[in-house]
C-alpha cells in the first residue's frame, strides 16, 4: 500500500467508505494482500490488473471490484500508471442481513472477480463520484447498501469472462485510456481499434472478453456517468452536459438518461439541488 493514498469518506456500524488513489506503475512490483472485510470498490479512473484465486481481471473505469473477507489478492499496473477507486468495506453480519432481503441471492461469497461497467450501474457510479466530489457523508450508508446489493445480485448471474493474451490486454488497456481522454469525441469502432493496431473484429471480440462489455456499451455507460457528474455540479445546462459527454442528439441523450437514471436530465439536476446528487430515483 506504499503507493496508495487513503482518504476516509464516511463510516458507521458495520461499514466504512474510503477513497483510494494508487500511484503505482509498470515498474512497481506487486505484492500480495488480503481483504480484511467484504468489500466492493468502484473504479473511477485509471486501470489495473487484479489477481486472485478467482482469476485475473482488467479493472477499468465504471467497473466494480468485489473482494471476499480473508481472500488473498494482488494488483498490478503492467499497462498504465495509477488508478482511483472508492472502496466500501462491510462486516459479515451486515452483508448477511442484506443478502437475506435480496431475492435470488443464496450466498454472501461472491465468485465474480469483476462486475463490468454496465449501463445499469451508471446511477451507482455517478452516486459514488458525487460522494467524493460533494462529501455528502450522510448519504453514504444508503450507498453502501446499493453497492453491496449490486455485488451480491450480479454475482448470481453468469457474467462474460474470457481469456486474453497479455499483449491484447495491453492494447485494450491503451484503448480504454484513449477513450477516457477523448470521451466527448465521436469514437467509432474503426478509430478505437486502429489506435491500438487491431482489426475491428478482433478488437470487438477482445474488448468484450477483457472488460465484460462491448466498446459501445462501455462508452455509453461512461458517457452517462459523466453527464450525471456534469449535471451534479449545477454548472451545466442539460444541453451542455450532453455535448460535453459526447452526445450529439439531445432527444437521444434524454431518452437514454431517463432509461438508466429513472429521471430526465432536467429532473436529475433539480433533485441534485435538494438531495446533493446521491439519493436519486433508480430503475
Amino acid at each position: 500500500m506504499g503507493n496508495c493514498i487513503l482518504r476516509p469518506l464516511a463510516a458507521g456500524k458495520g461499514w466504512r467508505v474510503t477513497e483510494e488513489v494508487c500511484g503505482a506503475g509498470p515498474y512497481d512490483k506487486p505484492f500480495e494482500e488480503k481483504h480484511s472485510r467484504f468489500s466492493v470498490s468502484a473504479v473511477l479512473s485509471g486501470s489495473f490488473l487484479y489477481h486472485s484465486d478467482r482469476g485475473r481481471a482488467l479493472m477499468c473505469p465504471g467497473s466494480l471490484l468485489v473482494g471476499n473477507e480473508g481472500a488473498a489478492f494482488c494488483c498490478s499496473h503492467e499497462h498504465t500508471c495509477g488508478d482511483r477507486c472508492v472502496a466500501f468495506y462491510l462486516d459479515d453480519w451486515w452483508v448477511e442481513e442484506l443478502a437475506g432481503d435480496l431475492p435470488g441471492v443464496k450466498s454472501t461469497h461472491v465468485a465474480a472477480v469483476r462486475i463490468p461497467p454496465a449501463q445499469s450501474l451508471s446511477p451507482l457510479i455517478s452516486a459514488v463520484q458525487t460522494l467524493v466530489d460533494c462529501g455528502a457523508a450522510e448519504t453514504a450508508e444508503e450507498l453502501a447498501f446499493r453497492m453491496a446489493a449490486a455485488a451480491l445480485t450480479f454475482s448470481s448471474v453468469k457474467l462474460v469472462q474470457g481469456t486474453v493474451s497479455p499483449m491484447d490486454e495491453k492494447k485494450i488497456a491503451a484503448a480504454i485510456r484513449n477513450a477516457e481522454q477523448e470521451i466527448a469525441a465521436p469514437l467509432s469502432l474503426a478509430h478505437l481499434s486502429s489506435t491500438v493496431g487491431m482489426s475491428r473484429y478482433h478488437f470487438l471480440r477482445t474488448f468484450r472478453r477483457a472488460t465484460g462489455q462491448s466498446p459501445w456499451q462501455y462508452l455509453l455507460s461512461r458517457r452517462l456517468a459523466l453527464a450525471a457528474r456534469h449535471l451534479s455540479t449545477g454548472k451545466f445546462s442539460v444541453l451542455d452536459a450532453a455535448v460535453a459527454s459526447g452526445f450529439t442528439d439531445l432527444s437521444e441523450f434524454t431518452r437514454r438518461f431517463r432509461l438508466h437514471f429513472g429521471v430526465t436530465p432536467g429532473s436529475y439536476d433539480r433533485l441534485r439541488s435538494s438531495n446533493r446528487g446521491i439519493d436519486l430515483p433508480r430503475n
